[in-house]
């Protein structure tokens, strides 16, 4: 299958999807999440659990106990801090993070210009990533871009050029990760990288620079070096491009979902979609 083109293409495969779907929402009490849940529940895309309390340590626990239970598909954060709800998805005895895993973020973005999702990762969990948290970072991209059905994903290694240096010493595990990709370790995709975002979307910006990648400057997915690249780059998508994006945890036991509190209703209903597309 090739990439989506659109939320709304991604809307219509999960309609082709077979599944009760089910996802619990914590404190959904915001106008935005009401209305992103409503629309899913008259699309008949899944059954909404709402879990209401005045803790909401108490509704994050009884949440994260719904989907260790098999009644929950997916966790969605409502009216509770980001803290409050990672807490109970954190804990060690009673959590959705199981041992040996790392929790990332990744995000989908319909940018006008662009003919396809693009998705990146991480905006928001992981600081600087070590060598071994960017490569969980490219196996959970690569596997939920198999899950969405997309199955020869262009995953872009991005940095600031083509080249890396004493400054930027994480360039240099680069190029294993490109060697585990040969060897098939993320399952079939096609890996690149060091290169600037032009240069993965942009075959013309390849060309400009006198550069070949087997990308071809159609980049499924772009490996950002740090939050700081990768959450800048998400809110200029959303300010200056007026992007629609979604978002979600992986690495947990289900997709989580904690959006910004800045998140309209649209947003909340792509990552459910994307959410539940990745199951």
């Amino acid at each position: 299958m090739k990439a989506f083109q659109s939320f709304d293409a991604l809307r219509d495969r999960v309609k082709t999807l077979a599944k009760p779907f089910r996802i619990v929402v914590v404190n959904p009490d915001d106008e935005a999440s009401k209305a992103a849940l409503l629309k899913l529940q008259n699309e008949k895309l899944a059954q909404v659990i709402a879990i209401n309390n005045d803790c909401p340590e108490t509704a994050a626990a009884e949440a994260v106990a719904m989907v260790r239970e098999g009644k929950a598909d997916v966790l969605m954060k409502g009216l509770i801090g980001t803290d409050q709800l990672l807490r109970a998805v954190l804990n060690k005895e009673s959590g959705l993070l199981p041992a040996g895993k790392v929790l990332t973020h990744l995000a989908a973005a319909e940018i006008p210009g662009y003919p396809k999702l693009l998705f990146f990762t991480d905006a928001a969990v992981i600081p600087y990533p070590t060598h071994e948290q960017r490569i969980e970072q490219v196996r959970y991209a690569s596997l939920i871009c198999h899950r969405l059905g997309i199955d020869n994903p262009k995953i872009a290694l991005i940095h600031c050029a083509e080249h890396g240096g004493k400054q930027f010493p994480f360039v240099d595990g680069y190029a294993e990760i490109k060697q585990r990709a040969v060897a098939g370790d993320f399952g079939t995709c096609i890996i690149d990288g060091p290169m600037d975002v032009k240069c993965a979307c942009s075959a013309h910006a390849l060309a400009a620079k006198g550069m070949t990648s087997p990308l071809q400057g159609e980049a499924d997915v772009l490996v950002m070096p740090d939050i700081e690249a990768g959450n800048t780059f998400y809110k200029s998508l959303t300010f200056f491009a007026h992007a629609k994006t979604a978002g979600m945890l992986c690495g947990t036991q289900c997709p989580v979902i904690v959006p910004s509190r800045g998140d309209d209703a649209e947003a909340k209903y792509n990552s459910i979609l994307l959410a539940i597309a990745s199951l």
